[in-house]
């Protein structure tokens, strides 16, 4: 893998035999509400952390913190074993690796 930065892998072709369920889509939707509601909060925490009005930061929204917003896998919805560089789960990354659909990855082999 070079030292460039590389582009995300969702945008390629989602393997076949990924299928999301309907509770794995409702996970999605939650945390893009949750990514919205962080946004829109984004100004009045930087504000309120700054005057250390840690009072005023209680009266926010729970979802308002941008640590509650889960990294998940763009082609298959996993929040686990999440790799940031290329935003995929480590089964799909290695599925999409070993097809070759992610340029400059190749299997190791010693």
């Amino acid at each position: 893998m070079g030292g460039g930065v590389q582009k995300p892998v969702a945008k390629l072709l989602k393997p076949a035999n990924v299928r999301l369920s309907m509770a794995k889509m409702s996970w999605i939707n939650r945390n893009e509400r949750k990514r919205a509601t962080v946004k829109k909060y984004a100004a009045v925490r930087a504000e309120l952390k700054a005057k250390k009005d840690y009072a005023g930061l209680c009266q926010l929204p729970r979802n308002a913190s941008p640590s509650r917003v889960v990294n998940r896998c763009e082609v298959s919805g996993r929040r686990r074993a999440f790799i940031r560089r290329f935003k995929v789960s480590r089964l799909t990354f290695r599925e999409l690796a070993s097809n070759g659909l992610i340029p400059g990855v190749v299997k190791s082999s010693w």
